[in-house]
């Protein structure tokens, strides 16, 4: 930023203060204008006025400043895997690259591996990365998209005249990532209720407005869908927007073969009306057990609806502690004790800091002797706070062979040690199953967090064998994390089913860097139900006692 490395740092700083505040600084600045803003721990003056133009006007004259002395579009060219400010510099100073459609070009045109430092392979991720993104283009985060979506469907909710309101669609099944929004209301005033959903403070534009159904563009990018059904077809009109398209096939199906027929009204036989009140109701009289949403992708799930023998899909309220989250010491920005006490407020009976250790500079990554004096500040931690037990864990770098990147007797001392990859996430299939496999049959290594390394939207999962992976897990007794950050949500559902037939366990981790994401585990459990799993496939569904004895075997 015009050569002045603090500016670059203190803008980022500022970001993640403001991604981490508990409370909207839009809504902290209605409160007490600039003056509270400048109170926010790290804000100072010019940051203040900043964060204030841009509540008035929606822009800052600073960064549209910046933006027109910048020649490239940084936002999407460093979306691309493994193109960072440098890349972009030689980029378009050797080949005028300014733009994404610039990056393909001359990729697809063999130019960008003629670069010094760049070569062939480069060229091949950069063009697959880029087909990476078109792919998620349209799709939000589902850990992102969820919290405003029960927004509306509180308000909707607490409207005069709806006695019901539902999401449905891939919101309610709980996919990484989601298209849109379907919402179900069930009111004596469709006419109200229209006109409440059309006029909502997020709508941007109307794009439909009926009676009985409307459709929105939000300002966040996304439609949202608004239908008004009758009370006795609620159930079975949630069934079938819930979907998925292929599980709503399969279950009409069912329906032809006995002779009756299910739609989004209900379930008939002829003309009269069987079920349609509940999905539960929806179900039996198909001779169905009922299906939890997130398991209807019709994976098998369907079948064993009809044995009367599908799994009892772990809950929220099963999980008992957190088992990864970061600190002040390496790249969190809350204090241990803050997170414990947060992780209390939460209903957690323990917790584990797991912050970084082995090469990762960028986060911050613990000496030895930073270790030692974190060790000392979390024992002096668990005899003082009562309700919550802290764990000591940290998230180890693995080398090229596998290996952690912290001495051996270091690694024995800690209660938990999660071993991840941060580099080199390109090795061929046989060289990173070897490497997993290895790190998997270490007996120091409790854990593989973030397993394929996957992030949502821009990076795909690395290449390797997973069930090889798997088969040395379940010799060894090693854990696989689901990560529950939005942009992981790591393993995803099918890997989850596969390490559960395996017989491996699982952990499930927020991967925290902050206060408010202590909530993200809400997104590992339903990650978790939509791979089938069970209360006993999760470690930290046990006591802070078992899973002591656990983790020392």
């Amino acid at each position: 930023m015009n050569e002045v490395a603090f500016k670059p740092q203190a803008f980022e700083k500022a970001a993640r203060i403001l991604e981490n505040l508990s409370e909207d600084a839009a809504e902290i600045y209605a409160r007490g204008g600039l003056k509270a803003l400048k109170e926010i721990p790290g804000i100072g003056e010019s940051l203040a006025e900043k964060i204030e133009e841009f509540i008035k006007t929606g822009k800052i004259k600073y960064h549209a400043e910046l933006k027109k002395k910048c020649p490239v579009d940084l936002e999407h060219l460093t979306a691309v895997e493994g193109v960072g400010p440098k890349s972009i510099k030689v980029l378009y100073k050797k080949l005028g690259v300014k733009n994404l459609a610039d990056l393909e070009k001359a990729a697809k045109g063999g130019k960008v591996e003629k670069l010094p430092r760049f070569g062939p392979k480069i060229q091949e991720n950069i063009l697959r990365g880029i087909e990476f993104l078109k792919g998620g283009q349209g799709r939000l985060l589902l850990g992102f998209a969820l919290p405003l979506a029960r927004k509306i469907e509180k308000r909707l909710k607490e409207l005069k005249g709806v006695s019901e309101a539902a999401l449905a669609g891939s919101l309610r099944r709980r996919k990484e990532t989601v298209g849109d929004f379907d919402i179900l209301v069930v009111s004596k005033d469709p006419e109200r209720v229209m006109d409440y959903f059309c006029s909502m403070p997020e709508v941007e534009k109307i794009l439909a407005k009926g009676e009985t159904r409307s459709s929105v563009r939000l300002h966040l990018g996304l439609d949202a869908d608004l239908r008004v059904v009758r009370p006795e077809s609620f159930g079975s009109a949630l069934q079938y927007f819930t979907g998925s398209k292929d599980h709503n096939i399969k279950t009409r199906q069912i329906a032809q073969d006995k002779k009756l027929k299910l739609n989004e009204y209900g379930v008939f036989r002829r003309e009269k009306r069987l079920a349609g009140e509940t999905e539960k109701e929806v179900y039996a009289a198909l001779g169905m057990e009922y299906i939890e949403p997130e398991m209807r992708e019709d994976q098998g799930e369907i079948e064993l609806s009809l044995k009367g023998k599908l799994p009892k899909l772990v809950e929220l309220k099963d999980i008992k502690g957190d088992l990864q989250m970061h600190s002040t010491w390496s790249d969190g920005a809350y204090s241990i004790k803050e997170m414990a006490l947060a992780a209390k407020k939460l209903g957690r009976e323990y917790i584990a800091i797991t912050d970084h250790a082995g090469h990762l500079h960028i986060a911050h990554a613990l000496s030895p002797s930073d270790i030692k004096k974190q060790w000392q500040e979390i024992d002096k931690l668990n005899k003082d706070l009562k309700g919550i037990k802290i764990l000591k864990g940290i998230e180890v770098d693995l080398d090229d062979f596998g290996r952690p990147e912290l001495p051996e007797e270091i690694l024995a001392k800690f209660d938990l040690v999660l071993g991840s990859i941060h580099s080199k996430l390109r090795m061929p299939k046989e060289e990173m199953t070897k490497r997993l496999v290895a790190a998997a049959k270490n007996p120091l290594v409790d854990i593989l967090a973030h397993p394929t390394g996957r992030i949502l939207g821009r990076r795909e999962e690395m290449a390797m064998d997973l069930e090889e992976i798997l088969k040395a897990a379940k010799e060894s007794g090693t854990v696989l994390e689901i990560n529950a950050y939005p942009e992981r949500l790591d393993l995803n559902n099918q890997n989850i089913k596969k390490a559960k037939e395996a017989g491996v366990l699982l952990s499930i981790g927020t991967d925290a860097h902050s206060v408010p994401q202590l909530e993200y585990l809400e997104l590992g459990v339903s990650e978790a139900r939509r791979g089938w799993a069970e209360k006993k496939d999760i470690i930290n569904t046990m006591s802070y006692k078992k899973l002591r004895e656990f983790l020392k075997k």
